[in-house]
């Protein structure tokens, strides 16, 4: 089968794309950019409390597999170290678990960089443990809202 020259000429002028096919699906991205980036824009704080919400979920159930295992919650004192190693001070544990209550070698900060903060006794039950958000100090809002156990549903 032969192509004759005006239908080889025809195809290559019809093949690519034209300056003004270029130019709207240049706009379109625009637009699309402009909805869609400022919507996600705002997401990474709202992942990062989330995510401390998680691990404090986490912490809390490595502390109750504590306290079944040896009768007792950590102190103050011994902190969330005591579900990474063994206590030497205060209440001894009798029946740690060797290897610890968590699957890491060190207790996991925040998503912010900072050490959740654990009390015990605690005011809102056997102990208290929180995330102080975003600006690291006890109290703030918004952003900085500390993220506690107690209120998490």
């Amino acid at each position: 089968m032969k192509i004759n020259k005006g239908e080889a000429a025809r195809r290559r002028k019809s093949s690519g794309f034209t300056l003004i096919e270029i130019m709207v699906v240049i706009v379109i991205l625009g637009i699309l950019a402009g909805l869609i980036v400022p919507r996600i824009m705002g997401r990474p704080e709202e992942a990062r409390r989330t995510k401390a919400a998680l691990t404090l979920r986490s912490l809390d159930s490595a502390l109750k597999l504590y306290r079944l295992d040896n009768g007792v919650y950590p102190t103050t004192e011994q902190g969330l170290e005591a579900l990474i190693d063994k206590p030497d001070t205060g209440t001894v544990p009798r029946n740690w678990r060797e290897g610890g209550y968590l699957d890491s070698i060190r207790v996991p900060r925040d998503p912010w960089g900072n050490e959740y903060v654990y009390i015990q006794p605690g005011e809102h039950g056997d102990y208290d443990l929180s995330s102080y958000g975003r600006d690291g100090e006890k109290g703030g809002e918004g952003d900085a809202e500390d993220i506690n156990l107690w209120e998490l549903e």
